[in-house]
């Protein structure tokens, strides 16, 4: 998906939140929110939200020597949503169509995204959540190819929500799966560390995508990945900055997102916070 003006406000933003966690001192942030702004104004210049936003978080780095500035987040978002794991299984054990709801568990745990909510009261917010359906839901086509599937790939998001689709995860059967995780820390997202962290190496297979953007740019991961992805049967996005990145590709390829703001809710044709399951191959363009 092309970078859009409206990303501008929100890189900014994120910016000033990530130079914050990584360090307490003003004139870091200072400096960082100068150069972020030379860099938002040469927008234009990058293909994508992801691929601008992952020079942002290395100006963060670079200026504050912080690697992580997101661990002590991902780490309590993380415990957080260990402690629902056994809510969750339930509620997905209390359900008829246990694909759906496996699904919309997967989707539910996108609310844990320290970029766009910095302060979640994350029971009461995943309680209310999970009983709302998907606005669009290309279930069918999706069950369609589970049955003839013998992999999938899941691209996965942030690190709080690895804990929803590990209980999405156990209730494939039947079939190899693959987990991409970022290369290297950014934002909150997962990485190997934290995807083994919450498990889900007991139910996949736990790879580096080779690219450290927040989205899996193709054109960045590496031959591994590339190679996996072209021979995946079934292919789910997790969340909105692997659809940034990855909405003009090709392949078996569904989106599974909440939202989060007008410019995406716009491109779906929903409504903001919609949740949205997707075949890609299905729409024109987006």
């Amino acid at each position: 998906m092309e970078l859009l003006i409206d990303c501008i406000p929100c890189l900014l933003r994120q910016s000033l939140e990530a130079a914050r966690m990584a360090t307490d001192r003003a004139e870091s942030h200072n400096k960082i929110m100068k150069e972020t702004i030379k860099l938002l104004s040469d927008y234009e210049n990058y293909k994508n939200s992801p691929e601008l936003a992952r020079e942002i978080h290395k100006l963060v780095r670079n200026e504050t020597g912080s690697q992580d500035p997101y661990l002590q987040v991902k780490q309590k978002d993380l415990q957080a949503a260990e402690d629902l794991y056994p809510f969750l299984k339930n509620f997905l054990q209390s359900k008829r169509n246990s694909i759906y709801w496996a699904l919309k568990i997967a989707a539910t745990g996108n609310n844990l995204d320290s970029a766009v909510y910095s302060d979640v009261e994350l029971e009461t917010c995943v309680r209310n959540e999970l009983e709302k359906e998907f606005s669009v839901c290309d279930l069918d086509i999706f069950t369609d190819k589970l049955q003839r599937a013998e992999n999938i790939l899941i691209i996965g998001d942030n690190t709080g929500e690895t804990i929803f689709d590990r209980v999405m995860l156990e209730s494939f059967h039947d079939v190899i799966i693959t987990y991409g995780v970022r290369n290297e820390p950014i934002i909150n997202d997962v990485t190997e560390k934290e995807a083994i962290a919450s498990g889900l190496n007991t139910v996949a297979r736990v790879v580096s995508t080779g690219c450290g953007a927040p989205g899996a740019i193709l054109s960045d991961c590496s031959d591994e990945f590339v190679d996996i992805y072209n021979k995946s049967d079934i292919i789910i996005s997790k969340g909105q900055g692997n659809f940034e990145a990855l909405s003009e590709e090709q392949g078996n390829l569904f989106f599974l997102l909440k939202a989060k703001c007008p410019a995406i809710a716009r491109k779906f044709h929903v409504n903001v916070n919609d949740y949205i399951f997707c075949y890609n191959n299905k729409r024109n363009s987006f």
